[in-house]
C-alpha cells in the first residue's frame, strides 16, 4: 500500500524508518539522520515550492513503513515536479518495490499536469543512478558540488 503520510500520525514511523535506512544518510551526509530528521521530512522542499502542496508518501509492506518519497511541485520551474527524496529500507531493496513507488509518484505528477519529473542523485550512489537510468531519467547537465558530494540533476518527460 502507498499512502500519504502525516506528521501527526506518522512521525514515529518515519523516525524509525530513517534509523533503519541510515546507510543512505551515511553515504550522503557522512552521519546518521539526527533527531529532527523525521520532522524535517514533512517540511523540507525545493526552492520556490510550497511545502503544503508537496506529497509525503509512504510505501507499506506487511503493515510496516518500507519506503518514503517526497514529491514537490514548482521546481525547477513552475509546473514541474521534483522528487526530493525516494528511499527504500535496506530490507526492501532489489525486490521491485522501488519501481512500484516510482510508478505511483509518476502517476501523481501526471495527474498534476507536470510536463516533467526532476530529481537529484549523488555521484557517490552508483546503484541509485543505475535505478534512475533504467527508469528513463536522463541528465539535464545541471551539476552541483558541495563539500561532500556532487549532485546530478536528472529529468524524465511525462
Amino acid at each position: 500500500m502507498i499512502r500519504d503520510l502525516h506528521p501527526e500520525s506518522d512521525l514515529a514511523a518515519v523516525a524509525a524508518f530513517l534509523d533503519e535506512s541510515a546507510d543512505y544518510w551515511l553515504l550522503a551526509d557522512g552521519h546518521a539522520p539526527g533527531p529532527t530528521a523525521a520532522a524535517e521530512f514533512f517540511t523540507d522542499c525545493p526552492p520556490n515550492c510550497d511545502p503544503a502542496a508537496s506529497r509525503r508518501l509512504g510505501l507499506f509492506v506487511g503493515g510496516r513503513l518500507s519506503g518514503l518519497a517526497e514529491l514537490a511541485f514548482g521546481f525547477p520551474v513552475a509546473g514541474d515536479a521534483f522528487l526530493g527524496l525516494m528511499i527504500l529500507a535496506p530490507r526492501m531493496r532489489g525486490q521491485g518495490q522501488g519501481q512500484r513507488l516510482l510508478a505511483h509518484v509518476e502517476s501523481l505528477a501526471r495527474a498534476a499536469k507536470a510536463p516533467a519529473l526532476y530529481l537529484g542523485v549523488i555521484e557517490a550512489n552508483p546503484r541509485g543512478r543505475a535505478f534512475w537510468d533504467r527508469h528513463g531519467f536522463r541528465p539535464t547537465g545541471v551539476t552541483r558540488t558541495d563539500a561532500r558530494n556532487t549532485f546530478h540533476r536528472l529529468v524524465k518527460a511525462l
